[in-house]
């Protein structure tokens, strides 16, 4: 019997293994993934790099990771930043949604075809 469970007990005892297969390589060598951001994150990538703070992708996925990995330390600046998301959210003046439609859209969306993403090729 399939388990609608996600991840699943499997996707994570694979990634569990290859965690901790990868990491005596990745501790001197790094780690090489692909990344598949959605439109907004990819929008707000592309921008990033035509206004010059980032030469390509793969560096501001790297400087976000390591601002990321900071923030964690720091469990206070983590709850205010989740604070002043919520905060402007609930003062967005935008109409709300009823849950209905939101999960119908929702449902759409997951059921339409993906357009193909753009591919970032970088200079040798």
């Amino acid at each position: 019997m399939a388990s609608d469970e996600w991840p699943s007990a499997e996707d994570w005892a694979h990634s569990l293994s290859q965690a901790a297969r990868l990491m005596p390589q990745a501790e001197t060598g790094g780690l090489r993934f692909e990344v598949s951001l959605p439109p907004r994150l990819a929008t707000w990538v592309l921008e990033s790099i035509a206004r010059k703070d980032f030469l390509a992708p793969d560096e501001a996925v790297c400087v976000m990771l390591k601002e990321g990995q900071e923030l964690s330390r720091h469990a206070d600046l983590r709850q205010e930043l989740l604070r002043r998301s919520i905060g402007e959210a609930m003062d967005d003046p935008a109409p709300s949604i009823p849950a209905e439609e939101v999960f119908e859209q929702l449902k759409a969306l997951m059921e339409a075809p993906r357009p193909e993403p753009a591919i970032w090729n970088r200079r040798r």
